[in-house]
């Protein structure tokens, strides 16, 4: 018998500052029987980083084919590819060939190993990366409950997270940026 998804409910208040964006979004969070607190958390924070109509979690570890988050058009189209964690530069080129715009947002601490390695082969293709500092990604699971209200202020390259159990500021590192 499979293990089943843990579920997480979060109601977050976002304002972007960068974007003069503010929304309440509630959402549903599936975390997949190997999948970490922390890069749950990430997956959040990614989502509120990015937060438009139409975003959405996807089935992440459960579907490999899919990302961990997207934006598709009324036909179906993938207009926006957040992939979470270190994928592979087939994968990454692979969502390229699939999507508008791709994001791959990295948070272990061997991310800096797999960034070296991977840079020059990232380098070619037509998506961004950014690296969040593991320390805080560590701080940011701490606030996790199974039912969450959270607060997210965005300025800059930096996400105020504030909890019932917490609060933490977590910056990051754009390692690539190939949305403008």
């Amino acid at each position: 018998m499979a293990i089943k998804p843990t579920i997480y409910k979060a109601r977050i208040s976002l304002s972007d500052l960068e974007r003069d964006y503010y929304d309440s979004i509630s959402l549903t969070i599936a975390q997949h029987p190997s999948e970490t607190l922390e890069r749950m958390m990430v997956r959040v924070l990614a989502f509120c980083i990015n937060a438009q109509e139409d975003m959405e979690l996807t089935k992440g570890l459960d579907e490999v084919e899919e990302p961990d988050l997207w934006v598709k058009t009324m036909d179906e189209q993938i207009k926006l590819w957040i992939d979470v964690g270190e994928p592979s530069p087939d994968r990454v080129k692979k969502a390229c060939n699939r999507s508008e715009v791709v994001k791959v947002y990295t948070f272990n601490t061997k991310s800096d190993v797999w960034w070296s390695q991977g840079e020059p082969k990232f380098s070619r293709l037509n998506a961004s990366f950014y690296r969040f500092p593991w320390d805080k990604i560590e701080a940011l699971a701490t606030l996790v409950m199974r039912t969450m209200d959270l607060s997210i202020t965005i300025t800059g390259d930096s996400a105020y997270v504030a909890g019932d159990s917490g609060e933490v500021e977590v910056s990051w590192e754009v390692l690539q940026d190939k949305t403008k």
